[in-house]
């Protein structure tokens, strides 16, 4: 606890000198980011009892909390001024010729949603949808994620107040989907956008899109899920795709994995898009978690099922060799236009 009054201090020290906008965002990636002094001290945890761990775990969250409410009312603070300079240094000539305008292309991003849905719709998947403004119930709490559990700080939230949030994946379709579900079997599909705070880049972005998928049903297991993503593998990418798993975590599933597919242009002898290993990262899945099949109202010893997310620009860059994720939101004509080249030649 006086670890964390300490780190509060010095924040709020760093937060309260006269900072500019980058500067501030180092502040933020050196108090709140994974690594960062506040969220590394989620490790103490494993050595408190379990009446320690709620406290700490309240306290620590508490002063998160705290630490972003001060760097986002600095960052206002310097928005508006920058915008206030802007203003008084730019002028407009509205005498100028108007942009000539140009007939739209289809976006690569859309594309690749559209080909997706068909591979699935193919093996005789639903699509469903959900909100994107959701509550923390289907978010988080019935995809195994209760509230002051450590798997939450895996994810970077954006929350409109205490219970509702911009999802931050695409699985909360799913709880939608297996609460009207009454127990029955599912096969579904849920393509769409998600939120989360993060720092744009070439390979980062505060709003990107998944597809999750979710099977349920008696005798399902992992030897499903495998033949599925690899038809999806060989459908999305080429025939001769292969895939592999690696064992990983998701608080919704159990067993987790990692799916990587054979590298699509050098066949598996490595190559710079697959880095010299032969294989791409692309999703990741695993088998339905008991306590989610239960939540729902599933009898886990009666059904079981997989579920796997894919991210829609990652298999978008992948497929048509694109370097940067930004491209896909700045809506530059240019841009759409050499893309559908690309895919026409």
């Amino acid at each position: 606890m006086e670890e964390i009054k300490k780190i509060l201090s010095e924040a709020k020290s760093d937060i309260e000198q006269d900072v500019g906008l980058e500067r501030l965002i180092e502040i933020k990636n050196l108090y709140l980011s994974k690594k960062g002094k506040l969220s590394v001290l989620i490790n103490k945890m494993r050595e408190l009892s379990i009446e320690e761990k709620k406290s700490f775990g309240k306290e620590l969250n508490d002063a998160k909390a705290y630490v972003e409410s001060l760097i986002n009312n600095k960052m206002v603070e310097l928005e508006k001024k920058k915008l206030n300079q802007k203003l008084e240094s730019e002028k407009i000539d509205i005498t100028l010729p108007p942009i000539d305008s140009h007939s739209g292309v289809a976006n690569p991003f859309y594309k690749i949603i559209d080909e997706i849905e068909d591979i699935f719709i193919g093996m005789g998947y639903k699509v469903e949808k959900g909100p994107e403004v959701d509550k923390d119930h289907y978010v988080f709490e019935l995809l195994n994620i209760p509230k002051d559990h450590p798997a939450r700080d895996m994810q970077d939230t954006l929350y409109i107040d205490n219970e509702t949030l911009l999802r931050s994946h695409t699985s909360a379709v799913q709880a939608h989907v297996m609460e009207k579900a009454k127990g029955q079997p599912i096969k579904i599909i849920c393509p769409g956008k998600t939120y989360r705070r993060d720092d744009d880049d070439m390979t980062h972005s505060h709003q990107f899109a998944q597809v999750e998928g979710l099977v349920i049903d008696k005798n399902i297991n992992m030897g499903n899920l495998k033949a599925t993503l690899e038809l999806f593998a060989k459908k999305m990418f080429s025939k001769d795709s292969k895939i592999r798993f690696r064992s990983s975590y998701f608080p919704f599933t159990e067993p987790s994995v990692e799916v990587d597919v054979s590298c699509f242009s050098c066949h598996g002898k490595g190559c710079n898009i697959c880095k010299g290993s032969g294989w791409i990262e692309i999703l990741g899945a695993g088998m339905v978690h008991p306590n989610v099949l239960k939540m729902s109202g599933y009898d886990p010893d009666v059904y079981s099922g997989f579920a796997f997310g894919i991210g829609i620009e990652r298999v978008a860059m992948l497929r048509y060799g694109i370097d940067d994720i930004r491209k896909f939101y700045q809506n530059d004509i240019r841009f759409i236009e050499e893309f559908n080249k690309k895919v026409e030649d």
